[in-house]
């Protein structure tokens, strides 16, 4: 079989992966958000089919995420109507595409990539943790819900002790009938086997929770799943059925400042969350390929424009799903296209089929995805590469646990700039002496967060003693670090200490600095011979 269609046979099976992910999760997050189902699922279709074949990504998939679900919410009640809602969508999509244009997308290049690798497992622990009540039957929270602290109050882990008090046998037995086969399917043994290889382990999950629910059904009423327990696709008759769900912008709400309020804040969030989702993603690519954030913003925000038009959820890329299409084996943006058609042909004439499948063997197939999010191996990873990496790693987990992706990504990041400046000011000076000669040398970048240190060093120096100052192999100097040196200059000669500085003539930055003492210049080495 040629590589094309090997390619190509992979990301089918991704895409019937990530298509029974996204069912669920498309209308889970239109319910948090107090929006129509039908505009979960359009949101889904237009993410998958739209921005699948405009992203530069390969493995990214987009759609309703649950990081907008509060703030979707509240910009319902605000703006007061659906409809209006829908207006501030188009504009944030239209915003999402002047902010590609203008090339603000560079902002996840900043983002360290401890931080990063925190925010993959701390999804994955949600992801785990959100799922278990659903894996045996306790669907009180809405699915897509990501959040550890509750509306109520309470917490998901108050969530975990009341699940397991209150199983729903027939979906607890569907939950683990699924999760036991998808860990089947992992096995070396049986991933030899080509014909079993070739048919993705989630499918085979799903189709024999559903058997398995339907068998337990015929037992009697107690064992019969209830329909909070299924999915629960809208039913249509055909594509006139399903416009029939679905909404219009209300283009006149313009003018109110509201609509343009939420509009600028889904594009920020929007934007943000998914320049992060797909920097993650990229780490995660066992081909190591980079997505331009540029055009992945234009592709958002076309995305964003038409699913408002088509009355669909605002979208960002949603590491969740991008992760399961990754692991799933997906080898380019066909499987992205191929979901979000599945999703349409569903939405239109196969509702009725798929609102047979337990919630529970659906997260099956989500815990299993945390799993391979946070993985062990993945801590013990970066407790090797050192505290630099991994108390940002682990803190960001934290953080978002406690809080939400965005506030937990920002925690990581001043973390991590917070060691930044740790090494800085551990590595920029270095003070050595023989007997009464010290030689104390200022290295990399000498700012003005250094002089603390600097002030503490200087007054180690002790009495009738030579020091000599050593700017050479200092990129930047800051005026306040000049100020210090000079008052140190001042100030010992009562203690008889003779202080000189050494710098570098061929930096610009040291010329212009004015030192009140003696100032050797650094002799750069003659050039090398070159012999014919």
């Amino acid at each position: 079989m040629s590589q094309h269609l090997l390619r190509w046979a992979a990301d089918v099976r991704a895409s019937i992966v990530v298509f029974l992910v996204a069912v669920p999760l498309c209308l889970g997050i239109a319910l948090g958000s107090g929006a129509p189902l039908a505009g979960g699922v359009v949101a889904g279709i237009v993410g998958g089919i739209v921005v699948g074949a405009l992203s530069g990504s390969a493995l990214s998939v987009s759609g309703p995420a649950a990081g907008l679900t509060a703030i979707v919410a509240a910009a319902i009640l605000a703006v007061g109507s659906w409809p209006a809602f829908l207006a501030a969508v188009v504009v944030a999509g239209l915003l999402q595409i002047a902010a590609g244009l203008l090339r603000l997308g560079s902002v996840a290049d900043f983002v360290p990539n401890a931080v990063i690798r925190g925010m993959l497992a701390a999804i994955g622990v949600l992801l785990i943790l959100k799922q278990l009540p659903h894996l045996v039957g306790y669907d009180v929270d809405f699915e897509g819900d990501f959040a550890l602290v509750q509306p109520d109050g309470g917490n998901t882990f108050g969530a975990l002790g009341r699940a397991f008090g209150a199983v729903t046998p027939p979906a607890a037995v569907a939950g683990l009938v699924a999760i036991a086969l998808l860990w089947l399917w992992e096995r070396p043994a049986l991933k030899r086997i080509a014909a079993l290889a070739a048919v993705p382990g989630p499918l085979v999950g799903v189709v024999a929770a559903v058997g398995v629910s339907q068998a337990l059904g015929q037992l009697g009423p107690n064992w019969r799943l209830a329909s909070e327990h299924l999915v629960q696709l809208p039913v249509v008759d055909g594509p006139l059925g399903f416009y029939g769900h679905l909404a219009a912008p209300a283009f006149d709400r313009l003018a109110d400042g509201v609509v343009w309020k939420t509009a600028v804040t889904i594009a920020i969030v929007a934007s943000l969350e998914t320049l992060l989702s797909v920097a993650a993603v990229d780490k995660l690519d066992p081909l190591n390929r980079v997505t331009p954030p540029n055009r992945e913003l234009v592709a958002q925000g076309v995305g964003n424009t038409v699913s408002g038009l088509l009355g669909g959820l605002p979208m960002t890329s949603v590491i969740v799903r991008s992760s399961a299409n990754l692991n799933a084996g997906a080898r380019s943006n066909a499987s992205t296209i191929l979901h979000g058609a599945l999703l349409l042909i569903a939405a239109l004439f196969a509702a009725r089929w798929l609102n047979l499948i337990p919630l529970s063997a659906l997260a099956a197939i989500l815990v299993f995805t945390g799993y391979k999010l946070a993985k062990v191996e993945i801590f013990r990873e970066l407790w090797a590469q050192g505290r630099e990496q991994f108390i940002p790693f682990v803190l960001t987990i934290l953080a978002i646990l406690a809080t939400d992706l965005l506030v937990g990504i920002g925690v990581g990041i001043a973390i991590g700039v917070a060691f930044h400046i740790h090494s800085n000011f551990s590595t920029a000076l270095m003070l050595v002496h023989d007997g009464n000669h010290y030689l104390l040398r200022l290295r990399k970048d000498i700012s003005f967060f250094v002089k603390p240190a600097l002030r503490r060093t200087l007054e180690t120096i002790p009495p009738h003693s030579y020091l000599l100052i050593d700017l050479s192999r200092a990129d930047l100097i800051d005026r306040d670090i000049v100020d210090v040196i000079n008052e140190f200059a001042h100030h010992v000669r009562v203690k008889n200490i003779r202080v000189e500085l050494r710098r570098n003539p061929a930096r610009a930055s040291h010329q212009a600095l004015h030192f009140d003492l003696p100032v050797q210049d650094d002799q750069p080495a003659p050039p090398a011979e070159v012999t014919p």
